[in-house]
């Protein structure tokens, strides 16, 4: 017996002897699912005392293992995790990763009642009081002082994420605005106007050697961005956003490198299908899912229309790299002719009650261009509700003027229709008092704003989230969306298990005010659109890779309207995550309960 296994047939014996002694493989099948129903039915008989926290990991242990040895599911995830399972008990090994192994190990724990879950990182070393001992207001004192320390020991993860509002951090960024200014040749003034910050994206050989003044690249990214500008991979950096950079790169501006300054193996994936990358890289689908020029549609009420198909500043895990070779590319505006055509086809379909107008980024275009696309839309009856998909609030703060808040405010009409912005922050380090500022602009016009966060490696840790839906809500930001990070091979380094954005979900967002966790964490299917991730009816887990991957089967939104396929989704590791957040200097201890989430 290998030492790798030797821990999971320590936890779980009868399941090892029952695996050792089967003479095929489904036999196998047959004695183990009998011994976990039999288990279960037990525990549910309350032959055996269990407590009621124990008994819901317990259940859902068994639950995901009778999934995974279902012939059912083998078939539907083209791989049988019982089977690896069954050689290595018969064989003493198997040919499999390690994270295949700490996958059962976990799920055996559980099935044992020892789930490595309680006590949580937060509450390790802290005594609960006895509540049901005490009534009145000494339970409620005693409850108080138990809630008071577990807020100061939030207090101390949240510490560890400033925003830019931070004063200290507001004035190093001063001091790196000061310095692109001078390589640039530019004054105040210049900073402060959005034409200006438009001229001078870093999307270049120039540009990069401008960045290069000003702060310091890892040698990854000294090899990776010359690289992806020769074969025209999407690259571009304002100087707004440079500006939030550290000199050096380290950890506390990862999150803001990592978003603009695309991976080594990012760049090679891309240029090995540079021929095919519609095909390759479209990975939602969009493609199938557009009626008409401009128009991607996916809901019966709602639809986006595309009338400026890049950005000022392109984001490396951008789900439209396939279509984006670089910021402000020529190809990217739509001609009037195609934006009417598009707008034509929203006043012939009265179904269309909100339109998402996006991109690329929208507001690249110029006022009146806005002004014409929202005024058309506003002549609809049957277009109750406008939302401007944009990140400039964040690329280039400066591009919300008064000029264009007068637009939106004479389109917000309310009783009529709403006229709101949805935005993307990724990490408090993106708020500045420029984008206060913005924010502020759009809000006074009672417009609101929401956040459709992606949830990547590089924002993934514990209470780095959490902190920005703290910093956003004080700026009158709405946390909205966080999309599990998924999909196309070229974004692997940026991936981050399922298993986290429900553990985040549940134990760090769900200790904010109800007002700060707004937002849906969800996984958006390709060409049938968003599954709520916290609902078990909208996916379950089918599998486990031989490297350690889960594998789930996603059933779509209509499934209860009408009967659609099932969308099948290999994800990445969780043992690889928690290996790539100990490089980062984590603890996964830290992240132990991972492991239990499904």
């Amino acid at each position: 017996m290998s030492d790798r296994w030797q821990k999971c047939w320590e936890v779980a014996p009868e399941i090892y002897l029952l695996l050792k002694e089967s003479e095929s493989l489904e036999a196998a099948r047959d004695v183990v699912v009998g011994y976990l129903q039999s288990l279960d039915w037990t525990r549910q008989r309350e032959a055996v005392e269990i407590d009621p926290w124990d008994y819901v990991l317990f259940k859902e242990a068994v639950e995901g293992l009778k999934n995974l040895f279902s012939p059912r599911n083998e078939r539907a995830a083209k791989t049988s995790s019982l089977e690896y399972l069954w050689q290595a008990a018969v064989s003493g090994d198997s040919e499999v990763a390690d994270g295949f192994v700490d996958e059962f190990f976990h799920l055996f724990k559980a099935v044992k009642v020892q789930a490595e879950v309680y006590p949580s990182m937060l509450m390790e070393g802290m005594e609960v009081p006895d509540f049901d001992r005490y009534e009145g207001r000494e339970a409620a004192e005693r409850r108080s002082l138990y809630l008071d320390e577990m807020g100061r020991r939030m207090d101390l993860r949240l510490a560890r994420y400033r925003s830019g509002l931070d004063p200290d951090l507001a004035e190093a960024r001063a001091e790196n605005r000061a310095r692109i200014l001078a390589v640039l040749d530019g004054d105040e003034d210049d900073w402060s106007d959005w034409r200006w910050q438009f001229r001078n994206v870093f999307k270049d050989a120039d540009g990069l050697a401008i960045i290069k003044e000003i702060i310091n690249l890892s040698p990854e990214h000294e090899e990776s961005i010359p690289l992806a500008l020769e074969n025209g991979i999407p690259f571009g950096v304002t100087p707004h956003y440079l500006s939030l950079m550290d000199k050096n790169p380290g950890d506390l501006d990862f999150a803001l490198r990592q978003q603009v300054f695309p991976p080594l193996k990012y760049v090679q994936k891309m240029i090995a299908h540079r021929i095919d990358r519609k095909w390759a890289f479209d990975f939602m689908r969009e493609y199938d899912t557009s009626p008409a020029d401009l128009v991607t549609r996916r809901y019966p009420r709602v639809a986006i229309i595309k009338p400026y198909d890049s950005c000022p500043q392109i984001c490396v895990y951008c789900q439209r790299n396939w279509e984006i070779t670089a910021p402000f590319m020529p190809s990217a505006m739509a001609s009037m002719e195609k934006i009417e055509a598009a707008l034509d086809w929203y006043d012939d379909h009265d179904q269309m009650m909100d339109v998402l107008v996006t991109g690329g980024d929208p507001l690249v275009l110029g006022d009146g261009r806005i002004d014409e696309i929202l005024g058309r839309l506003a002549e609809m009856d049957h277009i109750v509700s406008i939302r401007i998909a944009t990140r400039t609030p964040i690329t280039v703060p400066q591009r919300i003027t008064e000029e264009l808040c007068e637009i939106f405010g004479s389109y917000h009409d309310l009783g009529r229709r709403s006229l709101s912005v949805v935005t993307h922050f990724m990490h408090p380090r993106e708020v500045t008092a420029e984008t206060l500022e913005a924010i502020r602009r759009i809000r006074v016009l009672g417009m609101d704003v929401y956040n459709q966060q992606v949830f990547t490696f590089a924002n993934s840790r514990r209470f780095e989230t959490a902190a920005l839906r703290i910093v956003m809500k004080k700026i009158g930001v709405d946390p909205y969306y966080s999309f599990n990070m998924k999909g196309k091979s070229e974004m692997e380094e940026y991936a981050v298990p399922i298993a986290r954005i429900l553990q985040e979900q549940k134990e760090e967002a769900r200790l904010l005010p109800g007002i700060f966790r707004t937002d849906e964490p969800v996984f958006n299917v390709p060409f049938l659109g968003k599954d709520h991730l916290r609902a078990w009816q909208n996916h379950e887990i089918i599998a486990i890779q031989p490297d350690g991957r889960r594998t789930y089967r996603f059933l779509p939104w209509e499934k209860n309207i009408v009967q659609v396929k099932p969308y099948i989704y290999d994800d990445v590791s969780i043992s690889g995550y928690l290996e790539r957040l100990r490089e980062r200097g984590e603890d996964p201890e830290d992240y132990r309960s991972i492991w239990y989430y499904y």
